[in-house]
């Protein structure tokens, strides 16, 4: 059986996975040269490094597939898990975008190599479990989000990535049933509830509001409303707007929201139920912001 038969003639290239890969970490002399070899635009800075994947967007899954919004916690121990259930050692951060990506061009490696049929099959399963489980169940809407504030070079990577995911979803299939992540995750929860401690918390996490808020957001939003911007943790300056101006930054937060379910409903055709999934998030907190800005006292 050849190769193409077992992986399928649309599968992206395990060495561009790779280079996309290896794009995701700090940039250096072989992050220039694969810069060159795909055809980015520029080089890779960085200083944008730091900015845009250690202050806006940290590239682990954990973030954006845990109720909690923050790095670790139980999204992290289930990529762990995949990784022992593969018979593999969990790397230090498993659910890192280049190790998970590394990972997926491994898998693809073992299974055009292997010459037993069964085999190869076990081994296709395993990356598409891999691919929905791990990566297609966050990354499209984290390349949304990374694009709107990156530089031409990061912005080419994502576009990039984001078509290799799209290839391998189609190659590979859709999902058996929604992520784990996902269906694991709770709802935005109502401040009239559960109190606005429950309701940041639960806004700032992206897999229940179906948002990814990220600083410059923030400033954004500051700028649009003419509030004062006050520098710290995410949190910190929402708590910081609210005080303001509740009304106000509630009904720019509704339609936030809003324009994520538009990016979300726009991967509906590579992504299916999760692209679903993630657009319903963003509905809910849309409605619910916009109740709550309605009801907010005036300023």
């Amino acid at each position: 059986m050849g190769d193409a038969g077992r992986r399928g003639a649309a599968d992206p290239p395990a060495e561009l996975l790779r280079a996309l890969a290896a794009l995701a970490e700090p940039p250096g002399a072989a992050q220039a040269r694969i810069g060159d070899v795909l055809g980015l635009p520029g080089t890779p800075d960085p200083a944008e490094y730091t900015n845009l994947f250690a202050f806006q967007l940290y590239p682990y899954a954990s973030v954006y597939c845990g109720a909690e919004g923050m790095l670790g916690g139980e999204a992290r121990d289930r990529v762990a898990g995949f990784w022992r259930a593969l018979g593999r050692i969990p790397p230090p951060e498993p659910d890192h975008l280049s190790a998970l990506l590394a990972l997926y061009a491994a898998l693809a490696d073992q299974e055009a190599e292997e010459p037993d049929r069964a085999r190869a099959l076990l081994r296709r399963q395993s990356r598409k479990a891999l691919l929905w489980e791990h990566l297609a169940s966050w990354l499209f809407p984290y390349l949304d989000a990374l694009e709107r504030i990156a530089s031409p070079f990061y912005r080419r990577w994502a576009a990039l990535l984001r078509e290799a995911l799209a290839v391998a979803a189609g190659a590979l299939g859709p999902p058996d049933g929604m992520p784990l992540h996902l269906r694991a995750a709770p709802g935005l929860p109502d401040p009239r509830a559960h109190g606005a401690a429950a309701f940041l918390h639960g806004l700032l996490a992206p897999v229940r509001s179906g948002i990814i808020l990220v600083r410059a957001d923030l400033a954004r939003a500051a700028r649009e409303m003419g509030l004062g911007l006050r520098i710290g943790e995410r949190r910190f300056v929402l708590e910081s707007l609210l005080a303001q101006d509740p009304g106000w930054t509630l009904a720019w937060l509704a339609r936030e929201a809003g324009s994520w379910v538009v990016r979300h409903r726009a991967h509906e055709a590579a992504t299916g139920p999760v692209a679903g999934f993630w657009a319903g998030r963003a509905e809910a907190a849309s409605r619910l912001l916009g109740e709550l800005a309605s009801c907010a006292p005036a300023v």
